[in-house]
């Protein structure tokens, strides 16, 4: 693996992930569908799942998972049609 330095003026946002998929709270889905759909479709392991469950409950949402947009929008409409409510945001650099 090469190294690369980074310089002073080289920006950070190219060499990070910049996109967040958010997961929003409902009155439908119980926690334990929530936790299952995050570790079946996030590969969160069962603690992790369980809290961004609750963030979701007591905030109204959570960024559940951060990477690249092609990745995630697959991830978002793997959760709606588990019946979650989710989108995929960019992050501010």
């Amino acid at each position: 693996m090469k190294e690369s330095t980074l310089h002073k003026n080289d920006k950070l946002s190219d060499r990070i992930e910049s996109n967040a998929l958010v997961l929003y709270n409902d009155d439908i889905n119980t926690f334990e569908h929530v936790i299952r759909s995050l570790v079946e479709v996030c590969g969160h392991d069962s603690v992790q799942a369980e809290q961004c469950a609750l963030i979701v409950h007591f905030k109204g949402k959570c960024d559940v998972k951060i990477g690249s947009a092609e990745l995630l929008n697959a991830m978002s409409k793997s959760l709606n049609l588990k019946g979650l409510n989710s989108q995929v945001h960019s992050l501010p650099v």
